[in-house]
């Protein structure tokens, strides 16, 4: 969306066709709008722009759910937004901490914002962009006597009256469509800067969760969070945001569900064990942050291999942070071998996971003789030098 777009948007006109539009979900649905708004007599811009929002609003559902139907979007903000239940948990951290009025620099569309309004904070947001501040602006318009919204560039943000800042250094190519990912030494404000301002001041510094380890600052809490099974984002809490003598963390998020294992720093490894009667895979974020030991301490399990995230034991228990499954039967990880046991088992219906082997585990699927009206799930991995393929039902 460039500036002529949103213009045409941004009137009472356009915004109410853009609400008057149905879901927009593929290209033939764009294709359909389009003829229909242009035969209609609507201009190029603004039918462009309303066919690309109602687009982009379809899609937004998954990070806003029902507030994406009232909101605007640039495509790269809408991919780069943080999803509206985990921007909920920064807002409560910084509650939680006494902050009141918190800087949001490099505000993006204002899904952060959006919670740090919603949880009563005043909220001073930049954006470097013109177009996606001013779109920021629209979906923030609720809560004007709170929160002000300016085009400008991070390090330029008046600080003075603030309590904390958050920030969302762009990893991305500048741009409203098509962007690419850049590296730490393209971010933009430049790292550098941000972790400068983060010393100086208490803050939150969203970044992506594969982030190099050895590149964040020593005194500050880093968290990973996982949201339904995926590994979305990496924050540095820094000053009051940091908790006393809490230096990893691994926020996990399931459904409505919210937990969290914290430690005072990477865990130990967990001894390597055989295989025993449950294999357990640790989320995402607990692996991230380096807590797998932990977790298989809490579970009284071992490593099914020292270089692979799998947790194993004899006792029948589980916990928020992993996926657990108990154990049918082990055999070769190779097709023939596989089909047979499934045949023996009657299951028609297959689950295939894979860690430390490299395959496509769809296409690994799409080989196996499935027959039977029984369901499982197969397991592929490495323990040792071997190639292992572990059949399993999962537990809870």
């Amino acid at each position: 969306m460039d500036i002529a777009e949103l213009t045409a948007l941004l009137t009472p006109a356009g915004l109410s066709l853009l609400d008057q539009l149905e879901p927009i979900m593929n290209t033939a649905d764009v294709a359909r709008a389009v003829s229909r708004l242009r035969a209609a007599g609507h201009s190029p811009e603004l039918t462009s722009a309303v066919v690309g929002q109602a687009h982009l609003r379809a899609k937004a559902t998954v990070k806003f759910g029902e507030f994406a139907g009232r909101m605007l979007f640039t495509r790269a903000g809408l991919e780069q937004a943080t999803r509206l239940p985990v921007a909920a948990h920064h807002a409560s951290r910084l509650r939680t901490a006494g902050i009141s009025h918190v800087a949001d620099l490099g505000c993006g569309i204002g899904g952060d914002a959006l919670a740090f309004a919603g949880a009563g904070l005043r909220v001073s947001a930049v954006d470097a962009d013109e177009v996606t501040a001013a779109i920021a602006a629209y979906n923030l318009a609720a809560f004007a006597d709170t929160v002000t919204v300016r085009h400008a560039r991070a390090e330029a943000a008046d600080l003075s009256g603030v309590d904390a800042v958050w920030l969302d250094p762009a990893r991305r190519t500048a741009g409203h469509g098509d962007t690419r990912r850049v590296g730490p030494d393209d971010y933009s404000p430049p790292l550098e800067w941000v972790f400068r301002t983060a010393a100086a001041i208490p803050a939150g510094i969203k970044l992506g969760p594969g982030h190099d380890r050895d590149g964040l600052p020593a005194d500050a809490e880093t968290q990973w969070v996982g949201a339904d099974g995926t590994v979305v984002e990496l924050v540095v809490w820094s000053g009051a945001l940091a908790r006393p003598g809490v230096r990893r963390s691994a926020l996990v998020l399931r459904g409505p569900d919210v937990h969290e294992l914290t430690a005072e720093g990477d865990a130990p490894d967990a001894e390597v064990r055989a295989l025993g009667a449950y294999l357990h895979e640790p989320d995402g974020a607990v692996i991230r942050a380096r807590l797998v030991g932990e977790v298989a301490r809490q579970l009284e399990g071992g490593m099914l291999d020292p270089r692979i995230a799998y947790i194993t034991g004899d006792a029948a228990v589980t916990s928020p942070f992993v996926q657990s499954f108990r154990v049918r039967e082990t055999m070769p990880a190779n097709v023939k071998a596989v089909s047979a046991v499934l045949r023996a088992h009657g299951i028609g219906a297959l689950e295939v996971k894979k860690r430390g082997m490299d395959l496509d585990p769809a296409a690994f699927r799409r080989r196996l003789t499935l027959r039977g009206d029984r369901s499982a799930t197969l397991i592929l991995t490495r323990i040792g030098d071997r190639h292992r393929a572990i059949l399993a039902d999962r537990v809870g």
